[in-house]
């Protein structure tokens, strides 16, 4: 997922894709607990889509407060 791709999203799609990539991540791990894991750097690819999300959700927030 690329930056420029989160920013384009609603608050509301924002969420949902929130949503999705934390039971991502939570089903990656279980895959790699139980060794059904093919490509090992998933999880990390999930925590960064994750972060991305979170950061655009951030900036959102501070801009509303900053504005009033």
């Amino acid at each position: 997922m690329i930056i420029s791709d989160v920013r384009a999203l609603s608050d509301q799609q924002l969420g949902e894709e929130l949503g999705k990539t934390y039971r991502e991540l939570m089903n990656s791990r279980f895959r790699a607990a139980t060794n059904q894991l093919t490509d090992t750097n998933q999880p990390k690819k999930i925590r960064k889509d994750l972060a991305r999300l979170l950061t655009v959700m951030r900036e959102r927030n501070l801009a509303v407060n900053r504005n009033g």
